[in-house]
């Protein structure tokens, strides 16, 4: 999969937005009679590749309804403002957590600017630009939208994030799962077999929560999910049994190295490591090896990072 824009059928679509790398983040765009829903907006630079690639499908700024975020961390929320500028018919939807920082992201850039520096955040993710509370809709769990009539449903969806949601179609019954159920990178695809792992970046990662979440969205039966990270996954049965068995050895590995001192966030890193080879080699991955763990990297770090904070919460 290296075209920027991918179609799926019944008016969904992903678009590469090329952040950190190409075909690592998908922008999916759902289309009705004409009207749009954007789920998920990446960095900035990724606006004028989504205008381009809509204006393909014959679509106009105008035409967008909605800008859904799954949740807004910046890989995810961090071009919502300037896509809100480019759609003035457009309501920005999120989680009720996540809306004020949407309204006002100065918390949300201070954030990243701490983590990477200012100058790496701004070339990352660009200004991030506030949107006005009138244009904001606060998606509680429950809450339908329609889209010329066809209804998107919204579930709270903690595990990943306490500000994560999750979209029903009801279309095709496919949920659109930003990071609550895994990333599935096409890289590791093999002989039509996809493969996913948790996500347990900082800073709420909760394994019981995300166990939850990922029965719920497994219990709606969807015949494919998209997944920011990266898009769609079918055969979606065997991609739960696989987060709930992987999600455990998440845990396992933070818990073994709880009280491991200095040397904890490297040990976590390593185990994580070692159990993303150990897939691998056992289930055909199409990347083994030093170059699975190079594309994996960044992963890594961030899910030890991620682990650590939760094992530090568990009480005992």
């Amino acid at each position: 999969m290296n075209a920027i824009l991918t179609s799926y059928g019944n008016g969904i679509h992903a678009i590469d937005a090329d952040y950190y790398a190409p075909v690592l983040a998908a922008i999916h765009l759902i289309e009705e009679e004409g009207r749009v829903a954007l789920v998920d907006t990446a960095h900035n630079a990724a606006v004028p590749r989504v205008l381009e690639q809509m204006e393909k499908l014959g679509l106009k700024a105008e035409n967008v309804d909605y800008v859904i975020l799954t949740h807004v961390h910046l890989d995810h929320a961090g071009a919502a403002g300037s896509f809100m500028q480019k759609f003035p018919n457009a309501k920005l939807v999120v989680h009720p957590r996540g809306a004020r920082h949407m309204v006002d992201p100065s918390k949300l850039e201070a954030a990243v600017h701490e983590v990477y520096g200012k100058e790496e955040a701004v070339r990352m993710y660009g200004k991030l630009v506030p949107t006005p509370a009138e244009r904001v809709i606060e998606a509680h769990h429950g809450l339908t939208l329609k889209l010329a009539g066809r209804e998107l449903s919204f579930y709270d969806t903690p595990g990943h994030a306490k500000h994560h949601v999750a979209i029903r179609d009801s279309k095709t019954g496919h949920v659109f799962t930003g990071d609550t159920f895994g990333l599935s990178y096409r890289h590791l695809d093999n002989q039509g077999k996809q493969f996913i792992i948790p996500t347990s970046s900082p800073s709420q990662f909760d394994a019981e929560a995300l166990h939850n979440t990922v029965s719920m969205i497994a219990d709606l039966k969807p015949e494919a999910l998209y997944l920011t990270h990266y898009s769609q996954v079918t055969d979606v049965p065997k991609q739960a049994a696989d987060m709930h068995r992987l999600t455990d050895a998440y845990v396992a590995i933070a818990r073994k190295e709880r009280h491991s001192g200095e040397a904890r966030h490297a040990n976590i890193k390593r185990g994580l490591q070692d159990l993303y080879l150990q897939e691998a080699a056992e289930h055909g991955w199409a990347l083994q090896g030093e170059e699975l763990l190079k594309l994996l990297e960044l992963d890594a770090e961030l899910n030890a990072q991620g682990l650590a904070i939760w094992v530090d919460s568990q009480a005992g």
